[in-house]
């Protein structure tokens, strides 16, 4: 079980909600999707934890988008905590992004590519934040537990497991609805990112994906225990500057929320 502010994520509680777009494109699309997400959340009473990488270090073209300046990402990151009282999800991908952020956002997460990087994990354990590993595209979940230990060796606890998907073929990724089972079984809360794993990675010089499962995705993964869901939400997926083609649009949360809301209370048997 894992406390972050006034959010209880483990110990069979209510489903959190993670959730944001990809990457900081700019100050206005990050704040009005961070409100708008935290209305939705609070309308239907589901914890919630703003989600945005303030750069995008691993991307198929170097065409591709990889960020605003990080600073200005890191101050818009930190507005959203502040002028809308929020946590806050980010990727670090070095020791000095660690070092970057550690004192705005409250939970820092290990990008899939990068879940074996020893240096990372356990850098990421001594700045005594809440740390989301995801579990690599080439990994299986019983693997994640070594991941997990290497942070567990600083002496923080407070460990996330995120299912992404597994590598299936050159293009395409699979979810075994079993990692999620296997994941909670090494003792930490398992967040499943129903958005990751509908992409299709390195399809020419895009990442391309297939929105129209996320929603089944949600809804198998709650039905079978988990503790968060991860989305990233866009307000106009078409126009996002990363992962436009496996991003949730902003209009469709509440619908998805709701319907996979009414699993979680079901599985969890919780009013």
């Amino acid at each position: 079980m894992i406390e972050i502010k006034d959010i209880t994520i483990g110990n069979n509680g209510p489903l959190v909600l993670i959730a944001g777009p990809c990457v900081v494109e700019s100050e206005e699309i990050t704040m009005q999707t961070a409100e708008q997400i935290k209305n939705i959340a609070e309308e239907l009473n589901i914890p919630f934890i703003f989600k945005s990488s303030f750069k995008k270090a691993n991307r198929t073209s170097i065409n591709s988008f990889v960020g605003l300046d990080q600073n200005i990402a890191i101050d818009i990151l930190k507005k959203v905590k502040t002028d809308l009282d929020l946590p806050v999800l980010t990727d670090v991908h070095t020791k000095a992004d660690i070092n970057l952020v550690s004192d705005i956002v409250d939970v820092l997460q290990i990008p899939a590519f990068l879940c074996r990087q020893t240096d990372l994990l356990i850098a990421a354990g001594n700045s005594g934040k809440v740390v989301n590993i995801k579990k690599g595209q080439f990994l299986s979940p019983e693997d994640m537990k070594f991941a997990a230990e290497k942070v567990k060796s600083t002496g923080n606890n407070k460990i996330m497991l995120t299912e992404r998907g597994t590598t299936f073929g050159y293009h395409n990724l699979v979810v075994d609805m079993r990692s999620l089972v296997i994941m909670r079984e090494l003792g930490y809360p398992v967040v499943m990112d129903a958005t990751h794993s509908v992409q299709m990675p390195s399809n020419s010089n895009v990442t391309g994906g297939q929105p129209k499962f996320i929603l089944p995705l949600a809804k198998a993964a709650v039905s079978v225990g988990i503790d968060a869901l991860f989305l990233e939400v866009h307000p106009n997926p078409q126009k996002a500057l990363s992962d436009a083609a496996s991003q949730l649009p902003l209009s469709s949360l509440k619908d998805l929320l709701i319907k996979v809301q009414t699993i979680d209370k079901f599985v969890k048997e919780y009013d």
